[in-house]
């Protein structure tokens, strides 16, 4: 929990979904119809909730501003998210994985770990997420 004293709390982030995403949007591009809105819907509880990403430690630059830390801020403040999120996030998953390959699954929850601790170099990061937009 931030404090007066500036401490910046961590995020836990298991995967990169950023990345699946691009993956589903690449392979079947009408996946967008199906989380734009969920995007949105988060837009509009980040404003509502006055969510400030800065709250969180980013220990991968790269990653200033990621949808991530919106989503774990939300948690923590929002009971109707986390309702909403227990509903439908299952869902999501559901439909992600249906459309990413297992190789590229695996993959992605080794570099959010890592990336989340602080383990990959900007150089290994700036690749990873080449042409993708990491903010909303």
């Amino acid at each position: 929990m931030k404090s007066n004293n500036n401490i910046k709390k961590n995020a836990v982030c298991n995967t990169c979904t950023l990345k699946l995403v691009s993956i589903a949007y690449w392979r079947k591009p009408v996946f967008r119809l199906f989380r734009e809105p969920l995007k949105l819907g988060m837009r509009i509880f980040s404003w509502l909730y006055r969510i400030n990403p800065d709250e969180y430690e980013v220990r991968t630059p790269s990653y200033r501003g990621c949808i991530r830390f919106y989503k774990v801020a939300l948690k923590e403040k929002s009971g109707l998210f986390c309702w909403l999120n227990n509903k439908v996030n299952p869902l999501f998953d559901k439909v992600l994985e249906s459309i990413v390959p297992e190789e590229e699954l695996i993959k992605a929850n080794d570099y959010g770990k890592l990336a989340i601790s602080g383990k990959v170099s900007k150089k290994e990061a700036d690749e990873w997420i080449k042409d993708l937009k990491t903010g909303f």
